[in-house]
């Protein structure tokens, strides 16, 4: 019997609480199937390439016959079709078991029942069959992918209508409130404020932060400089 290993991934830092849903998604399969994950990786990655995913790449090559992966669902794993139909069939061959929780039917244990099936049926059913299981996979797979372009393409969108609607041009700043200036003075003293409380009071992102402070560090390096 092979070692059980876990795989977790999010896109982007703003997907940070799936993190905690995975992990609580892995635990339970854990228990309820008295497994344990001897490695389990993670990674802050997009799925639309498995080239530079450096976790998911160090797990393909620890991989051995027998071994499981356990992923929440899909996505997970990867978000392209072509490559991730390929990248599913490697992993068939060398004997790697794939458990997906949320997306049972294209697990491995139910691809392979279907694949066996196959084989002890006629030459045209076991076409057929081979057919469907491509399909099966591809259709699944293509959904991801579809599912990576639809969510890009609304973010864009909303961003460019959101700069629409405040009359900013693409790359700049809102207008700093007195409040906002303030607290993020009293955080370039006082480390004892945190970046979170910061975002979550006046709600903006990590980046935008980040661009704020420079900002008020530019400010006062002009003029100290007078």
């Amino acid at each position: 019997m092979g070692n059980y290993y876990s795989y977790m991934r999010i896109s982007t830092d703003t997907e940070r609480q799936n993190f905690a849903r995975q992990k609580k998604a892995l635990e339970k399969y854990a228990e309820e199937h008295g497994v344990k994950y001897v490695i389990p990786f993670a990674e802050e990655k997009s799925a639309k390439s498995f080239e530079d995913r450096e976790q998911f790449n160090a797990l393909d090559t620890v991989l051995q016959s027998g071994d499981t992966v356990v992923f929440k669902d899909l996505s997970r794993f990867t978000r392209e079709a072509e490559n991730g139909y390929k990248k599913y069939m490697e992993w068939l061959g060398r004997g790697i078991n794939i458990v997906f929780l949320d997306n049972p039917t294209i697990s491995s244990d139910y691809i392979r029942q279907m694949m066996n099936t196959a084989e002890s049926q006629d030459l045209v059913t076991k076409t057929a069959m081979e057919g469907t299981i491509k399909l099966l996979l591809i259709v699944e797979l293509d959904r991801a992918e579809q599912q990576r372009r639809y969510i890009s393409k609304a973010i864009k969108d909303g961003i460019a209508a959101s700069d629409k609607r405040n009359g900013r041009k693409k790359g700049t700043l809102d207008k700093m409130t007195d409040d906002l200036r303030h607290d993020l003075e009293c955080y370039m003293h006082d480390r004892t404020i945190t970046q979170n409380s910061i975002m979550k009071k006046h709600g903006i992102s990590r980046n935008t932060l980040k661009k704020y402070v420079a900002v008020i560090a530019g400010e006062q390096s002009a003029d100290k400089g007078k």
